[in-house]
């Protein structure tokens, strides 16, 4: 399994000299395995560049796209890339997104009701590719892969997911409320989501210092980040949803504060960047992941 950041920030694009080396396009990471289409997790801004690589060499001349997204809420960080995903421009290209039931509506009409006029030229029939928006149910299959999602703490409805093929295991949990000021109680359901995963993909927009201030803003420190991980088990961390304020040296503070932090809980931690991609394999799982599945 191989997975590949296209948008690492949170909240708004922010591409500048300052974030040029980890990136500035919002929310979106692609899963990709021999034996299934592709899996794209978020259609945030960053989605526009997976599109452009498809479309510069990833499928032949004429080829459509098969595919299907995971979308944890919708965001607009989440969700901006939607309408500028090139393989919809080709006909018979399909990408089937899953995401949480709404508070009023359905899904479906909640994404239909933001690509259309006047917020977009155009709506989601007018593009010669087919969308399917479905509601994610508890556990699915995606050929070979299992995918199983959760409710995450956040504002309004936000889902978690977690793909598995052949015994290897990606987590997303990209918006995280963190419960207080040096909480590190973590919800047992976040916990069971992530427990023993080869990769945790996380939230980790705040230091501890802006937390004070923005404690309700549904988004957590790079310190609980790390007690999810440490707690769920987890091999690898991603630190996810960088604030658009902290540039490339900021996010390099952050990523060595929660290295520091976390000791020996945690095997690797990496701070998510544009291009990059992480190999993954399965591997025997720790005790703490068994103590967090169980």
């Amino acid at each position: 399994m191989q997975v590949t950041f296209y948008g690492v920030r949170g909240s708004t694009p922010c591409a500048c000299d300052g974030t040029r080396r980890y990136g500035g396009n919002t929310s979106c990471v692609v899963v990709t395995h021999p034996d299934m289409d592709p899996v794209v997790l978020d259609l945030g801004t960053g989605l526009r560049y997976f599109g452009n690589d498809l479309a510069g060499g990833g499928l032949a001349p004429g080829e459509a796209f098969q595919g299907t997204a995971l979308v944890s809420h919708l965001h607009w960080d989440h969700v901006q890339g939607v309408p500028f995903f090139k393989p919809w421009l080709c006909e018979g290209s399909r990408l089937d997104v899953y995401g949480p039931a709404q508070e009023d509506g359905s899904l479906e009409d909640a994404v239909r009701s933001f690509i259309r006029p006047p917020y977009f030229p155009v709506t989601i029939d007018d593009l010669p590719g087919q969308v399917t928006i479905t509601e994610a149910p508890e556990v699915f299959s995606l050929g070979p892969a299992e995918v199983r999602s959760a409710p995450v703490p956040h504002i309004g409805p936000t889902l978690g997911f977690r793909l598995t093929v052949g015994g290897t295991s990606v987590a997303f949990v990209p918006d995280h409320q963190q419960p207080g000021v040096g909480a590190t109680y973590v919800d047992p359901t976040v916990l069971e989501l992530c427990a023993g995963a080869d990769l945790l993909i996380h939230d980790a927009q705040f230091d501890n210092d802006e937390f004070l201030t923005k404690a309700d803003w549904g988004h957590c420190t790079v310190e609980y980040a790390v007690e999810v991980a440490a707690q769920a088990g987890v091999r690898r961390l991603a630190l996810f949803h960088h604030d658009p304020s902290h540039g490339d040296g900021r996010v390099d503070e952050l990523l060595a504060a929660a290295r520091d932090y976390a000791g020996d809980r945690v095997e690797e931690i990496v701070a998510a960047s544009e291009g990059l991609t992480v190999a993954l394999s399965p591997a025997a799982p720790t005790p703490a992941a068994a103590a967090a599945a169980g």
